[in-house]
């Protein structure tokens, strides 16, 4: 159990010729200590006081152990303990670099087995013993710990802890990965944890970055799965240990959480989780979008989502206002797709990561859905659902006043407003702003009972603003039924005649024969003639208020009534301008 010279104190077997001797001495002096039958111990004592419930292996001849000891005799003085020099005795067993008895005391130990072993001088240091140490024919009491076992033809042991159903890629040689960890020693004692430090640890796998044995373990591994690895010591810190943690031919073993892999020369990843049937375009760089997604690392941890803002990402594609994985993601994608896009670090944050959310060398992982595209060139797409049987002469155009029913939802068939909420139809005359320039667009050239479907972008609906209950940079959808239409009036002009007016206009509308006209004369006389059907007022407005609008244009002096001076048609009016003019 120490050397021969010079003493260590650590339990290694005396020469050949040395034990030769105490053999000889020992079977003509006795062996010493009485057996519990009475006579002297023929062979080590072994009394396991503490056997640990997990044993996956057995010291056996050959392996190297390290083991903590203290050394007795029989009356309990001390003669020798590896404890008292802070240095755990590290040596091959069964090949005759220890006592016999200690080599035989060891065999069939567990990591953290605890044994009492009772030498006989004949298995220990015979009649000789140890000059200064241990008299001659000593009986050798010794408690052992064992912290380490391993063997020069081990390898790599892996099991698998816990292993995610939906496992994207494996690790490979050259790949990034950014794991966590727990580092004991094969007793259970802890080293080092990348938890206590609050990040990942990041590194190249099979480039020479890491110990062997864990370039080693981690081959083969999927993001979010948990292994235990155990390390023999010459595939990790070997004779020299490092520092004070991890001491010379330990075996270590991790504790390792995968949180993502990628390649340097790894692209975006696209998955199509779900594609609407009817895709007739797809989204090309130039494009504005809105989506909605939930961003995660690999590992699962979400770190961002628009749903929770309760708004969509808008933004234009592939023109560099989003991270490049984003940019190349989204193209290509229709209106209403989901899809998965997988994005390696160089192509996202890089390096640095961004804010609290994000570490360092991340794969990011978006789950998007692609509410509606548009590209700033696009105009009102329109197409025509059903058209009536009967020949159409007159199809809608600037000026007419058109009663029109509509359903107006977004791309992804959200409902934003329908005429039919309102038991009647929507009224407009066509080109007077009272529409947005979309809508306006698509109901020209419609025949009465004719019905049609209508893309309208943005700049040509409610613009990047929105409105109330319209999303910004939204693209409307409207299906519009032409319920009737009428022709509206020239520019400027609230009543037209459909005939030559009458020769003495002011007489005509002189009702009491006074010289003057007052409001009530003037809205009978226009009452009768679109009556009697020789004019007609413009449409869509309140007949009340459009003849007082055209009673105050004819009183001039605002006196309440009009004279013949005062009434003039609005051709007349024209005229004078133009002779004014020139």
């Amino acid at each position: 159990m120490f050397p021969a010279a010079p003493p260590s104190y650590s339990l290694l077997r005396l020469p050949l010729l040395q034990l030769l001797l105490l053999v000889v001495q020992a079977v003509g002096r006795g062996l010493g200590r009485a057996s519990p039958a009475g006579g002297p111990l023929e062979d080590v004592v072994i009394e396991r006081y503490h056997i640990p419930r997990a044993c996956p292996r057995e010291v056996q001849m050959g392996d190297f152990v390290r083991y903590h000891y203290n050394g007795t005799f029989e009356d309990g003085k001390k003669f020798d303990s590896s404890y008292d020099r802070n240095t755990l005795v590290a040596i091959v067993v069964g090949v005759g670099r220890l006592i016999t008895g200690m080599d035989r005391g060891l065999m069939g130990m567990c990591v953290n087995e605890r044994r009492r072993l009772i030498v006989p001088p004949h298995l220990g240091y015979g009649s000789i013993g140890l000059a200064g140490l241990i008299p001659p024919d000593a009986t050798l009491y010794f408690d052992v710990v064992l912290l380490d076992v391993w063997n020069k033809e081990d390898t790599v042991q892996v099991s698998i802890l816990l292993r995610p159903p939906h496992c994207p890629r494996m690790v490979q040689d050259g790949d990034f990965v950014r794991y966590h960890y727990n580092g004991t020693l094969l007793d259970g004692t802890s080293f080092d944890t990348s938890y206590s430090r609050g990040g990942t640890y990041d590194t190249y796998v099979g480039s020479g970055w890491l110990i062997k044995g864990m370039d080693q373990g981690l081959l083969g591994m999927c993001p979010g799965e948990r292994r235990k690895i155990i390390i023999p010591p010459f595939l990790a810190y070997g004779e020299k240990g490092y520092g004070t943690v991890i001491p010379p031919q330990a075996s270590l073993v991790f504790h390792v959480l995968l949180i993502d892999v990628h390649n340097p020369k790894d692209t975006v990843q696209l998955e199509t989780l779900e594609l609407p049937p009817g895709c007739v375009r797809r989204a090309v760089a130039g494009d504005f979008m809105r989506y909605h997604y939930n961003g995660s690392l690999m590992d699962g941890t979400l770190f961002d989502s628009s749903y929770s803002r309760n708004h969509t990402y808008n933004t234009y594609i592939g023109q560099g206002y989003i991270i490049p994985g984003m940019d190349q993601g989204l193209q290509g994608a229709c209106v209403g797709e989901r899809r998965r896009i997988t994005i390696p670090p160089h192509l996202a944050y890089g390096e640095n990561g961004t804010g609290d959310k994000i570490p360092g060398s991340a794969v990011l992982i978006f789950n998007v859905h692609v509410i509606d595209f548009h590209n700033p060139a696009d105009v009102v797409e329109i197409k025509t659902l059903s058209r009536p049987s009967e020949t159409c002469n007159e199809t809608t155009k600037l000026g007419d006043f058109v009663r029109y029913h509509y359903n107006c939802s977004l791309l992804d068939g959200t409902q934003l407003f329908t005429s039919h909420d309102y038991g009647a139809p929507q009224e407009a005359t066509l080109g007077a702003n009272k529409v947005i320039e979309g809508l306006d667009t698509g109901l020209q050239g419609m025949c009465v009972g004719e019905r049609r479907q209508l893309i309208v972008p943005p700049h040509l609906a409610h613009g990047e603003n929105g409105a109330r209950g319209v999303p910004g940079s939204a693209v409307l959808q409207f299906e519009v039924e032409l319920v009737s239409r009428e022709d509206g009036l020239p520019t400027g002009y609230l009543f037209v005649w459909h005939e030559d007016p009458p020769a003495n206009l002011f007489e005509d509308m002189d009702l009491n024969k006074d010289g003057e006209v007052p409001p009530e004369e003037f809205s009978t006389f226009i009452k009768a003639q679109v009556s009697e059907g020789k004019g007609r007022l413009m449409p869509g407005q309140d007949p009340e208020k459009t003849i007082g609008d055209m009673f105050q244009n004819q009183d001039r002096n605002q006196d309440g009534k009009i004279t013949v001076e005062e009434l003039k048609l609005k051709s007349d009016e024209d005229q004078e301008r133009v002779h004014e003019e020139l």
